[in-house]
C-alpha cells in the first residue's frame, strides 16, 4: 500500500505541472516533493513524468494511474471525515425521570425529537413521583427529569435548574352523591371530610400542604396511595376526596358523575429539571432543545 503523502505529491504535481508549484501548494520544500515522487516511481517500477522545458508532463503510465490516485485520496478524506464526525456524535445513555402519564408530559413526542437529533443516544426512563425525581437527580442517578410544583416554585435546590413547560390546575374531586356534604367548601370544612392522600414527596401532598397553610384544621386521612389510577378508583368508590388534574377531574365528572368542589382550584406547573453541573452536557442540551420543540411556548 502506497504512502498517501506520495500519492498526494504525485496528484498535485500532475495538476500543477511543476514541482515548485506543487511544493507551494503542499507547504513542502521542492526537494521533499521530488523525493516523494522518486520514492513512488521506484516502488511502482514505473516512470510517471517526462521533463519538458516548461515543467513536468504525465507519461502514459502516469495518465493511467492518475484517476486511481485521486480516488484513493478522496476515499482517505472521506474516512477521516467519518472518523471526525464520530467525535461530535452524541452517544451514551441519558437517564430521564418521568412522572404521571406519558401522554400528559408528551413523552413520545419528546423522545421522537431527541432521537432524531441525537440518534446515538440511548434513553433510560425511570418513572416515579416528583419528589423521587428530585432525589434521583441530586444523587446523580438521573441527568434530567420532569417535576410538578406550584408555579414559580421550582425544585428549590441550588444544585438544580429548571424550566417551566406548562401551567394547569388541580381540582378537589369528590364522589358522586356527595353534593349535600359539600355545602361548605372552605379548607377547614373540607379537611374534616375523608381524604385520599399521597406520600409527602408527591405534588398532591405539597399542593395540599400549601393550601392548608394558616388553616387551623388537619386533614382527615383515610387512605394513602401512590398512583393516580388507584386514587381515582377510590374516589369513584365513595371512599373520600382527592386532588386530580383538571383534565382528569373534568372527564370523571362528565363520564362518572363525580363532583368537582367549587372554588378549590390549585395552580401547578409542569417543569423539566436538570443538574446545574451537567447543563453543558451535549445530551442534556439536546434534551432541552427537544423539549423546546415539543413545548414551544415554555419559558423559565
Amino acid at each position: 500500500m502506497q504512502d498517501l503523502s506520495r500519492l498526494n505529491a504525485f496528484v498535485t504535481v500532475a495538476r500543477t505541472g511543476s514541482v515548485s508549484r506543487a511544493a507551494e501548494a503542499l507547504h513542502l520544500t521542492q526537494p521533499a516533493v521530488s523525493l516523494k515522487l522518486k520514492q513512488l516511481q521506484e516502488s511502482l517500477g514505473l516512470s510517471l513524468f517526462d521533463r519538458h522545458p516548461h515543467g513536468l508532463q504525465l507519461t502514459t503510465d502516469g495518465q493511467a494511474l492518475l484517476s486511481s490516485a485521486e480516488s484513493t485520496l478522496a476515499s482517505a478524506r472521506q474516512f477521516e471525515q467519518a472518523a471526525s464526525a464520530l467525535h461530535s456524535t452524541l452517544r451514551g445513555t441519558l437517564r430521564i425521570g418521568t412522572i404521571i402519564d406519558p401522554e400528559f408530559i408528551r413523552l413520545g413526542s419528546f423522545l421522537r425529537h431527541l432521537l432524531a437529533q441525537a440518534p446515538g443516544v440511548e434513553t433510560s426512563l425511570q418513572h416515579g413521583m416528583s419528589g423521587c425525581v428530585l432525589k434521583a437527580l441530586k444523587q446523580d442517578e438521573l441527568e434530567i427529569g420532569f417535576y410538578l410544583a406550584p408555579p414559580g416554585e421550582g425544585p428549590g435546590d441550588s444544585a438544580l435548574d429548571y424550566r417551566e413547560l406548562a401551567l394547569f390546575e388541580y381540582y378537589v374531586l369528590a364522589p358522586a352523591g356527595w353534593s349535600s356534604r359539600l355545602t361548605a367548601t372552605d379548607w377547614a370544612s373540607l379537611a374534616a371530610l375523608p381524604w385520599i392522600v399521597t406520600p409527602p414527596n408527591s405534588v398532591h401532598s405539597r399542593l395540599l400542604a400549601h393550601a392548608m397553610r394558616g388553616v387551623e384544621a388537619t386533614l382527615h386521612r383515610v387512605a394513602q396511595v401512590d398512583q393516580e389510577v388507584c386514587m381515582l378508583d377510590l374516589v369513584r368508590a365513595g371512599v373520600g376526596l382527592s386532588l386530580a388534574r383538571d383534565v382528569l377531574a373534568l372527564a370523571e365528572r362528565q363520564e362518572r358523575g363525580l363532583n368537582i368542589v367549587p372554588d378549590t382550584r390549585l395552580p401547578c406547573a409542569l417543569s423539566v429539571v436538570w443538574r446545574r453541573d451537567k447543563a453543558a452536557d451535549p445530551s442534556v442540551q439536546a434534551a432541552l432543545q427537544s423539549l423546546a420543540n415539543v413545548w414551544p411556548m415554555s419559558g423559565r
